[in-house]
């Protein structure tokens, strides 16, 4: 698929869900082929209109004539534990690829910011340290989830792993904080490509990760 009908697409899901529906797709900021090397255009394209606008669709659904249906994302998901479970799998799988989509980027040699760096060397002992402890997380998870870098409440930098579409900001899971990097290790995030083998797809994605909005999300994080 062509870099102006990947873009004509993205720009039509957009369009579709705007004017009526409480939570809308951002459209990507760059084609379906952008990342080749670390991930397929034909993944690209099947996870974002597929499996992520399905997430967007059915949360307006699930909310739809609820208090909820007012209510940001965030305030939403702080407060999971009262609302449906198909308020917990859409809302989480809207929230997390929204932030999934931003974190990755075609533009090569991003790096963190010196305040996040330094939070990373402090906690971590290096870049390269905090990359084996996110990946660890995302290969030991059994099944469907996420790996995660965070911010907790008290601005310290921890790794997490949640199931399903489950993230930091929940009030269900046990590990709780303002997520800033997350990986997506269900299949349908790298499968095309990598069959098999999701350790792989955690190697390649470092090579597309957007330090520069990890490190916005790190400045936000450490003002709530």
């Amino acid at each position: 698929m062509n870099i102006l009908k990947s873009a004509f697409l993205a720009t039509a899901i957009f369009a579709s869900q705007a004017s009526f529906a409480q939570f809308k797709q951002t459209p990507l900021p760059y084609a379906y082929n952008a990342l080749e090397g670390a991930i397929d255009a034909k993944t690209m394209e099947i996870h974002y209109s597929k499996h992520a606008a399905a997430y967007t669709a059915n949360l307006n659904k699930a909310i739809a004539s609820t208090a909820a249906e007012k209510a940001s994302i965030e305030s939403i998901l702080a407060n999971i534990s009262t609302q449906s479970a198909a308020v917990r799998n859409n809302g989480g799988g809207h929230y997390n690829h929204e932030l999934f989509w931003s974190i990755l980027t075609p533009k090569t040699g991003t790096k963190p910011s010196a305040k996040l760096a330094k939070a990373i060397n402090d906690t971590f002992g290096s870049v390269d340290a905090l990359k084996e402890k996110v990946n660890a997380a995302g290969a030991a998870r059994f099944g469907s989830g996420w790996s995660w870098l965070s911010v907790d409440k008290s601005g310290k930098l921890f790794v997490s792993s949640t199931a399903n579409q489950d993230n930091p900001l929940m009030d269900v899971v046990e590990e709780k904080g303002t997520p800033i990097l997350g990986l997506d290790v269900w299949e349908h995030a790298y499968y095309l490509r990598y069959q098999n083998k999701r350790a792989d797809y955690l190697t390649g994605i470092w090579n597309i990760i957007n330090w520069d909005e990890v490190s916005v999300r790190y400045e936000k994080a450490l003002k709530k």
